[in-house]
């Protein structure tokens, strides 16, 4: 019996022209947004409808994993 993952890991990054773009590391779902606030948004819609219908535990995931997401930003130099 294979372990079940409980959260799915996503990472945000600044968009190469504008905004930011997120990216899940274990399933096929990437998005972007103009803010932090609405790329995580639309982040959270893109995975829910990513997994809606889908048998998760044959995605090696358990029942309504959590998201846990990462945010990397270039370091402000002064």
């Amino acid at each position: 019996m294979r372990t079940l993952r409980h959260t799915i890991h996503a990472v945000v990054r600044p968009g190469d022209e504008s905004g930011y773009v997120a990216e899940c590391l274990e399933i096929a779902v990437v998005t972007q947004g103009e803010t932090l606030d609405e790329t995580v948004a639309n982040l959270r819609e893109a995975v829910s409808l990513h997994l809606e219908g889908e048998d998760l535990e044959e995605m090696g995931l358990a029942a309504s994993p959590t998201l846990s997401v990462s945010i990397e930003l270039e370091p402000v130099h002064v």
